[in-house]
């Protein structure tokens, strides 16, 4: 099932023609670390509800400028929360190569980084009762995590990889994924996605049931 994922990059979209061109759902960037939000998100993610698109929130990771725990509080208090209205998603953690200054692992250890994303994902949980989605690439988990499993009993899988037929290996513990991030641009806005699944199943998943 199609969806995409949008940022400031993409402005206002036009979510009607979205959702008539087959998306189903929405990722749209709130935040990212404490310091940055989205000027499009209001338009970007309540334009996807008005349109019948079942929209989550996330929020880009900077690891090394503040902590998990601080860093889900400020997604949330950002308009990345949970309700259980069926049309909104739990709001995922984009964690991924790092596109500032400093190592592709923002300069943390393995250890360090486990930690990190493991504050992030109790502190979302303990503010909304939905474990968030992961957004990352295998390569980079591998690297900077040392393949940790420890979400891969709670936490959607989002995985991105571009130019193959499947997503591939995926992270450690994880039988199959949830969302794979298949192409950075295509024929609706911003990177182009794909529900391994069923509308139902979708919906169960934005119901939380």
């Amino acid at each position: 099932m199609r969806g995409i994922d949008v940022s400031a990059a993409q402005g206002a979209v036009n979510w009607g023609a979205v959702r008539r061109a087959g998306a189903r759902f929405a990722y749209i960037k709130a935040t990212e670390g404490t310091y940055y939000t989205n000027p499009d998100f209001s338009q970007q993610y309540g334009g996807a509800f008005r349109a019948g698109i079942i929209r989550g929130a996330y929020a880009f990771a900077i690891p090394n400028f503040s902590s998990g725990a601080a860093q889900a509080n400020y997604l949330v208090n950002h308009g990345g929360g949970w309700s259980a209205d069926g049309m909104t998603l739990p709001a995922a953690l984009d964690i991924e190569y790092n596109p500032y200054r400093g190592t592709e692992c923002y300069n943390l250890g393995q250890s360090a980084m486990r930690s990190w994303v493991n504050a992030f994902l109790n502190q979302y949980h303990s503010r909304t009762g939905r474990w968030p989605t992961i957004y990352t690439t295998t390569d980079w988990w591998s690297t900077c995590t040392g393949n940790w499993s420890g979400p891969s009993s709670k936490d959607p899988l989002w995985i991105a990889r571009y130019g193959v037929r499947s997503p591939g290996a995926l992270l450690a513990g994880y039988r199959t994924y949830t969302i794979w991030q298949f192409q950075a641009a295509g024929s609706l806005p911003g990177d182009q996605d794909w529900f391994n699944g069923s509308f139902t199943r979708l919906q169960a998943l934005a119901k939380n049931n």
